[in-house]
């Protein structure tokens, strides 16, 4: 149904998180990066299924949660932009 587009502040954000957990094991940071992207797959077919982002109130700005980490993204007639993925304790707000 829709089309999975990452935009490049979020692969940015993948790529810092993943660098960080790196420092610890090369593995777990490859997990991560895996995990993030099946997350998102759901979302070609069921693009509604992630919440509302409680800072935006906007239908069309939804989140998914994968442990500690926000994926947050945007839908866009029948594209899924992906726009950040960051750390639930970081303050967040829209800007």
């Amino acid at each position: 149904m829709g089309k999975i587009i990452w935009a490049p502040s979020a692969l940015e954000d993948i790529e810092s998180i993943a660098k960080y957990i790196e420092r610890d094991s090369v593995d777990q940071a490859a997990l991560f990066v895996t995990r993030i992207i099946e997350m998102t797959d759901r979302l070609e077919k069921f693009p509604q299924s992630g919440r509302v982002i409680p800072e935006m109130n906007d239908e069309d700005r939804r989140e998914i949660i994968y442990g500690a980490y926000r994926i947050m993204y945007r839908i866009i007639e029948k594209e899924v932009w992906i726009t950040g993925v960051i750390h639930g304790s970081r303050n967040w707000h829209a800007g």
